[in-house]
C-alpha cells in the first residue's frame, strides 16, 4: 500500500520482471474482464431503466408523488446499509459469489413484481426497492476492489475506464429507451427485460473464474499455509465477531487524506443530487411542451464527454502505466461541479453542450482517479473503504434529494445547484491543499533521509530502494 497520496497510484505497466508467460496471463486476464464488463453493462441497462420504469410505475400505481419519493428513499437506504456490511461479506465470500447473488436477487425480485397480484403490488414495489438499492451496492463494491485482483495492480486504470465506459453507455441507453419500452410495450415487458438483463450478468459471472474477497485472500495465502494454521484461525474469529465497523473506520485511517477523499466523494454525491432534481425543472422553463428533450440531450452529450475521457485515460494508462492519481480526483471534481453550474446559467443550446461535454469528461476523470486510489488499499481493508464510501454516497445523494426537492419549491435551478455544488468545491480545495500538504511533507522528508544517510554513511538500508521504486 502506498503511505500517502501520489501522483502515481501503482506501479508501471512496463515494470521489468515480465516475460511471455506474464504477458499471456495478462492477456487472458484482460479478455475475461472485458466479458465481465460486458455482463455488467446489460445489467446496468436495466438498473437504468427500472429508475425510469419503476418510478412511473409506482406514480401510475399509487397516484401520488409522495409515493416516488418513498420508493427511492428506501432504495438510497438499502444502498446504504449494504455499504456498512459488504466489507464484512467481502471477508467471508468470494467477490464472485457476492456479484452472482445480488444480479440473482435483482432477477428474482422483478419476477416477484411481476407475478404480485393486484392487492401486493405496494409491497412487491417495496421489496423490490429494497432489494435492488442493496444488491445494486453489493455488486459495485464486489466489482470495483476486486480489479487489482483480476487485472492486477498495474491495470486497474484501465480496468476502472472500461467499466465505467461500460456503465455510462447503459445509462444512456436505459434512459433513452425506458419511456420507448413502457410506451410501447408495457411496464409487464419492460420489467421482464430488466429482469433478462440481470440473468445476463448473473450468467457471465457464473462462467467467469473471478478474484477477490474471501477467495482472493486465501488464494494468495495458500503458499503460507504451514505458517498461518493458527493466525488463521485467530483472524476468522476476529471477522466473526463485530469488528466490521472499527476496520470500515480503519481502512478511511491506513493512508494520509483518504478520510477526506471519501468525505468530498459524498459531498459530491450531494451536489449530484442537486443537477438531478434541478434538471427536470429546469428543462420544464426551456420548453414546457416537451420537456424531456433537454433532459435526454444533456445526459447524451455528458455521457459522450465520460466516455471520451475513459479513452483517454485508458491511453495515458497503457502508455504510463500509470493511474490519473488524487490531484486529478480533486481538479476534476471542481471543474465538474462548476460546469454543472455553468449548464443552469442559462447560456444559449451549443454552449450548453460544450458545458454537459465538460462535465461528462471531468465525471469521468473522477470516478477512475477515486476507484483507482482506493484500490491501494490492502485487500484485507479494501473492501470496508470501498463499502464505507458508497454508504457516504448514499448518505450524501439521499440528504440532498431531500433539501433539494425542498429549496426548489423557494429558489431556482441555478441557485440550489449552485449552493449544492459550490459546497464541492470548497472541500474539493481543502482537500488538494492537503495533497499539497502531503506531498512538501514526503519531499522534506525524502531529502532528509538522503542527507542522513549521506553523513553516516549507511548503505545497508533499505529506505531509499523502496522510495524510488514506489515513486517510479
Amino acid at each position: 500500500m502506498t503511505s500517502g497520496i501520489d501522483e502515481a497510484d501503482g506501479p508501471k505497466a512496463n515494470e521489468a520482471g515480465g516475460g511471455a508467460g506474464k504477458d499471456r496471463d495478462t492477456a487472458v486476464s484482460e479478455r475475461r474482464f472485458r466479458f465481465l464488463v460486458a455482463g455488467y453493462a446489460v445489467s446496468s441497462y436495466g438498473t437504468f431503466l427500472n429508475m425510469v420504469a419503476l418510478n412511473l410505475f409506482v406514480y401510475e400505481t399509487t397516484g401520488r408523488a409522495l409515493a416516488m419519493g418513498l420508493f427511492m428513499a428506501v432504495r438510497l437506504a438499502s444502498g446504504f446499509v449494504a455499504g456498512l456490511v459488504v466489507g464484512g461479506l467481502l471477508a467471508r465470500f468470494s467477490a464472485k459469489s457476492i456479484m452472482l447473488w445480488a444480479n440473482v436477487g435483482q432477477g428474482s425480485v422483478m419476477l416477484v413484481l411481476i407475478l404480485a397480484p393486484e392487492s401486493l403490488v405496494t409491497g412487491a414495489l417495496m421489496a423490490v426497492s429494497v432489494v435492488i438499492g442493496a444488491c445494486g451496492t453489493l455488486f459495485m463494491v464486489a466489482l470495483r476492489s476486486s480489479i487489482p485482483e483480476m487485472v492486477g495492480e498495474d491495470r486497474r486504470a484501465w480496468a476502472n475506464s472500461l467499466s465505467i465506459t461500460g456503465r455510462s453507455l447503459a445509462m444512456v441507453a436505459g434512459f433513452a429507451s425506458a419511456g420507448v419500452v413502457v410506451s410501447l410495450v408495457g411496464y409487464t415487458a419492460a420489467f421482464l427485460l430488466d429482469m433478462a438483463t440481470f440473468v445476463v450478468c448473473a450468467i457471465t459471472v457464473a462462467l467467469l473464474p473471478i478474484a477477490g474477497g474471501k477467495g482472493a485472500t486465501s488464494a494468495a495465502g495458500a503458499s503460507g499455509t504451514e505458517k498461518a494454521g493458527k493466525g488463521e484461525k485467530a483472524e476468522k474469529s476476529e471477522k466473526s465477531g463485530p469488528r466490521w465497523r472499527p476496520v470500515a473506520f480503519l481502512a478511511l485511517a491506513a493512508a494520509p487524506g483518504l478520510g477526506l477523499m471519501v468525505a468530498l466523494r459524498g459531498v459530491d454525491a450531494f451536489g449530484s443530487s442537486s443537477h438531478n432534481a434541478a434538471l427536470p425543472i429546469y428543462s420544464t422553463s426551456l420548453d414546457a411542451s416537451n420537456p424531456a428533450v433537454f433532459v435526454s440531450a444533456f445526459w447524451c452529450v455528458w455521457a459522450l464527454g465520460n466516455i471520451g475521457a475513459q479513452q483517454v485515460i485508458q491511453r495515458y494508462a497503457q502508455r504510463t502505466g500509470r493511474s490519473v492519481g488524487a490531484l486529478g480526483f480533486g481538479y476534476g471534481t471542481v471543474v465538474m461541479s462548476a460546469a454543472f453550474i455553468a449548464a443552469f446559467a442559462g447560456f444559449p443550446l451549443a454552449v450548453t453542450a460544450v458545458i454537459a461535454l465538460i462535465a461528462g469528461a471531468a465525471d469521468g476523470l473522477t470516478e477512475v482517479a477515486y476507484t483507482s486510489h482506493l484500490q491501494t488499499l490492502p485487500a484485507t481493508l479494501r473492501g470496508h473503504a470501498f463499502g464505507l464510501s458508497a454508504t457516504f454516497e448514499n448518505l450524501g445523494f439521499g440528504v440532498g434529494m431531500i433539501l433539494v426537492a425542498a429549496a426548489l419549491d423557494r429558489f431556482t435551478p441555478l441557485a440550489v445547484v449552485g449552493w449544492s455544488h459550490g459546497a464541492a468545491i470548497v472541500v474539493a480545495v481543502v482537500f488538494l491543499l492537503r495533497v499539497a500538504g502531503l506531498r512538501r511533507a514526503e519531499r522534506t522528508g525524502r531529502v532528509g533521509l538522503r542527507k542522513e544517510e549521506a553523513v553516516e554513511g549507511r548503505p545497508d538500508r533499505g529506505d531509499r530502494d523502496g522510495a524510488e521504486v514506489s515513486r517510479g
